[in-house]
């Protein structure tokens, strides 16, 4: 399950495994069409723990990270931002993604 939160729920969150974040918008038409990506890989890999934060709603963290184009998927280790992407994929070049950088 992909877990809606907020900056501040989040950064409670991600301090310790790995963690994949989904930076999106509701209007973000391509952010829409991985959001049921997101919930298949969450349901595939247990293992990782993964939450959508919307930029809209959270401007702060997203200037912090200097997102500027959505969805942008980041990979935390520990509380740390260690990969990234920008733009709708599919599922498959997703999972790779996230196997890369566990």
């Amino acid at each position: 399950m992909v877990k809606k939160v907020n900056e501040m729920e989040f950064k409670e969150l991600a301090d310790k495994g790995l963690s994949v974040v989904d930076f999106s918008a509701t209007w973000c038409g391509p952010c829409q069409m991985l959001a049921p990506i997101m919930e298949q890989l969450s349901d595939e890999m247990p293992e990782v723990a993964f939450y959508n934060i919307d930029t809209d709603e959270n401007q702060n963290i997203a200037m912090e990270l200097q997102i500027r184009s959505i969805p942008a998927i980041h990979i935390f280790k520990d509380g740390k931002s260690v990969a990234n992407t920008v733009g709708f994929q599919p599922k498959e070049m997703i999972k790779a993604f996230i196997e890369e950088n566990k």
